[in-house]
């Protein structure tokens, strides 16, 4: 029974964030801070989400370093998102097998 009442609060949550903004905005958004703010704020979530994920995902905090910086340096040049995944996970892989021998 607490399983539906959950979903079901989490759903009416769900629903609320995404309804509200459409309720409370009716008039085109006209100041540049709110705008800006707007702008950016899916890319600080992301790296809210990503960054403790990325260093909490491997056995030790020098392998998620490497692939960190391998991902960040590939990313920097423009490189594709397959490409930068890739090579941080390949990096990850190669300074553990190198840990486990030392």
């Amino acid at each position: 029974m607490s399983f539906w009442i959950y979903l079901l609060v989490m759903a009416g949550i769900t629903y609320l964030i995404r309804m509200l903004p459409l309720v409370l905005f009716k008039k085109k958004i006209k100041s540049r801070f709110v705008l800006s703010f707007l702008y950016y704020v899916p890319y600080a979530v992301l790296t809210v989400m990503t960054i403790p994920a990325i260093f909490y995902s491997t056995a030790s905090w020098i392998s998620a370093l490497s692939g960190f910086l391998v991902a960040l340096i590939l990313a920097y040049m423009e490189k594709s998102l397959l490409t930068v995944a890739a090579a941080g996970c390949i990096a990850v892989f190669i300074a553990e097998t190198i840990m486990k021998f030392i």
